[in-house]
């Protein structure tokens, strides 16, 4: 086999010091095929064209540019609350990072290439159905303007990977992120008291993510701000579409704030802020409703790591760190307001908005209406007339109620009723990864069969379209068709 194609890599994190990493090879496959590709994606970073006929040995791990330098990367984290202090990529691997044709550094990471010395007796290996979720969310949640790691290919590997279901068809994903640093690469170095590696990991994310904050007088401390204030925007346009992570660990918590591990992972049907579909958050800590607060409890985790940075004496830097957490509700606050006042076709502020969104929201869980196509059926109500093809509000004595308080709040929003109909129908999707489909999807996907992923993942990338074509992705499921847990797949 010929040498392939050199990739423009460039290796900031791999010049860290080896505690931040372990050098490791991906373990080659039996029968590599190109499962899917984002040939979009890799036009953005820069890939040649016929990159993608070598896709399938590079991106499987099979034969690795000698211009990579393939490293597993070390954290720490607290999983469901309970501190784990070394993690670190047990089924991943960093082959570099390149600069894509906006100037922004992307990592390239293969997720599934076989075990590393953090797979703590795991196999390293990634079973199909996880990848294709991956690949399919992530592009979904790209299409909908969130903040997300991407996909830029799945590559099945021709051997199985067992799980507690038995043999499943093996793949590997190649995810593209602005970097992969984590609340739990903090909290690695901290637990261990390395303050010093701490301080290299704050300035590598000042470098990387927050240049601007290069020149100020007090740096470690504006970076817990600005991690704070895009976590606050990134879980508001979360709970805008209906998104649950499922798995909202301090290890999955990345600080560039970016959507990142998409693995039970699910979109809401009826409106319900207690609802958990990962099978494995038995308490509902990850609940749709309770994501907010379980990410100030992360931040808190990583003010914490920056204390002996922010002062000389901790104990003076916790009442200015303990300001930065306390004052998370409010900018989570400011910004979930925001995505509601778009979705409600409001251009303007009035202090009874919240309020407002509120009691929509109660209206919908009182008769368990459907999340997504009720915000959507906004757009037609906007204008007075009911929308078509999507399902329409129910006309209860609360929700009649409502309708009237909101006409009277529209009429004295500025913009006209042809603009707000346009802003609502590109803020209120109409298309997401609706649970039954992507189950049925995978299903199909593990027998063979991927016309299914295919047609989902077209769909899910035209998510403000709601005409014919797109009329079955937008049906909430049947009884018999509802999705009640989501799975890992580790």
């Amino acid at each position: 086999m010929t040498d392939p194609t050199p990739l423009p890599f460039e290796h900031t994190y791999a010049a860290l010091p080896d505690p931040f990493w372990r050098a490791v090879a991906p373990t080659p496959v039996a029968a590599p095929r190109l499962l899917a590709y984002n040939r979009a994606l890799a036009r953005e970073l820069g890939l040649d064209e016929g990159f993608e006929h070598e896709a399938e040995v590079v991106l499987s791990g099979n034969d690795v540019p000698a211009n990579a330098r393939p490293i597993a990367m070390a954290y720490a984290g607290h999983q469901f609350g309970h501190f784990v202090p070394q993690l670190g990529d047990g089924r991943a691997i960093l082959l570099g990072e390149v600069i894509d044709r906006h100037g922004q550094r992307r990592d390239l990471q293969l997720k599934g290439p076989g075990p590393t010395p953090f797979s703590r007796n795991g196999d390293g290996r990634a079973a199909i159905g996880p990848v294709l979720r991956e690949f399919l969310v992530s592009e979904a949640m790209f299409a909908l303007g969130i903040p997300t790691t991407r996909s830029l290919a799945a590559v099945a590997t021709g051997e199985a990977v067992f799980r507690d279901g038995g043999p499943v068809p093996g793949a590997v994903l190649t995810r593209v992120a602005a970097s992969h640093v984590r609340i739990g690469t903090f909290q690695y170095f901290a637990a261990r008291e390395d303050w010093q590696a701490v301080r290299v990991v704050a300035d590598h994310v000042i470098a990387r993510h927050y240049p601007e904050l290069q020149s100020v007088q007090r740096p470690w401390l504006s970076l817990l701000h600005a991690i704070a204030e895009r976590q606050a925007e990134l879980i508001a346009r979360w709970m805008s579409v209906g998104f649950i992570h499922g798995v909202m660990n301090t290890d999955n918590t990345a600080v560039s704030g970016e959507t990142i591990d998409y693995g039970p992972c699910a979109f809401l049907d009826e409106y319900d802020p207690a609802k958990v579909f990962s099978s494995i958050d038995r308490q509902g800590r990850y609940a749709f409703g309770h994501q907010a607060p379980v990410v100030r409890w992360n931040l808190a985790r990583l003010a914490e790591c920056l204390l002996p940075l922010i002062a000389d004496d901790p104990a003076d830097a916790l009442p200015e760190a303990t300001a930065v957490i306390d004052a998370f509700p409010a900018r989570f606050q400011h910004h979930w307001l925001a995505v509601m006042r778009s979705k409600l076709g409001l251009s303007s502020a009035e202090d009874g908005d919240e309020a407002l969104a509120h009691e929509f929201l109660e209206a919908l869980q009182a008769v368990a209406a459907d999340y997504t196509l009720g915000f959507r059926a906004l757009c037609g109500l906007a204008d007075d007339h009911e929308p078509e093809a999507l399902l329409a509000l129910p006309k209860t004595p609360a929700m009649e109620t409502w309708r009237l308080r909101w006409h009277e709040r529209l009429a004295r929003d500025p913009r006209s009723v042809q603009e707000r109909v346009a802003a609502m129908k590109a803020t209120n999707p109409a298309v997401i990864p609706r649970n039954h489909l992507v189950h049925e999807a995978l299903l199909a996907a593990e027998q063979g069969d991927l016309a299914p992923f295919e047609a989902l993942l077209a769909a899910v990338r035209r998510p403000w379209d709601d005409g014919p074509e797109a009329a079955k992705f937008m049906t909430p499921p049947e009884p018999e068709q509802r999705v009640l847990q989501t799975f890992c797949g580790t």
